[in-house]
């Protein structure tokens, strides 16, 4: 993944399209949806929530679509913003109500059969787990924009107040507060 998204063509004029006719945003659904489902998989972990989070976006999205402005923003950027809100949405409700301990994420099956591999595998998620569990709710929500979307600084910076450079010190500096903490559990 080189960082960036690749643009729809005439990418306005097809959300145009779809303010006048829901079935041609279906387009927009088939090039977005992994990037989208991917970001959701990263800041919410638990598969059946991705699930339902990612068609609530696109949801939003379809039912918001009059509202998209493309002189204001890519297309992306403002369908990222319904994403990171319909994430942030989820966390909260699932802060009031009760908190999924990371160590629930040991208990998902793999698709290996070798248990040593397994055994392994499990370690070096609780390690990766427990070094992200260090890093702020900002940082996080970073890194997943950048890694789990695949967005690049300047959209994540559109996206949440930020400027271009500052993105990119805040990943960096994440990422190594990650190989650094994961290099002193080894």
């Amino acid at each position: 993944m080189d960082g960036t998204i690749a643009m729809l063509p005439n990418e306005a004029a097809l959300a145009a399209h779809a303010m006048a006719e829901p079935a041609a945003f279906v387009a927009i659904y088939d090039h977005y949806f992994p990037r989208v489902y991917n970001y959701v998989r990263y800041r919410v972990r638990e598969a059946d929530a991705a699930d339902d989070i990612a068609s609530q976006v696109f949801e939003r999205a379809l039912v918001n679509i009059g509202r998209y402005q493309s002189e204001r923003a890519p297309f992306a950027v403002w369908l990222f913003a319904i994403a990171r809100n319909a994430v942030n949405d989820h966390l909260r409700a699932q802060w009031r109500h009760r908190r999924l301990s990371l160590e629930a994420l040991h208990d998902q099956p793999s698709s290996d059969p070798q248990p040593e591999e397994i055994a392994a595998c499990n370690e070096r998620r609780s390690r990766l787990l427990s070094a992200v569990a260090h890093l702020s709710e900002r940082e996080r929500d970073i890194l997943g924009l950048k890694f789990g979307a695949g967005l690049t600084n300047r959209n994540i910076g559109e996206l949440a107040g930020l400027s271009e450079s500052n993105v990119g010190v805040i990943v960096y500096r994440a990422v190594r507060r990650l190989r650094t903490e994961l290099s002193t559990t080894e």
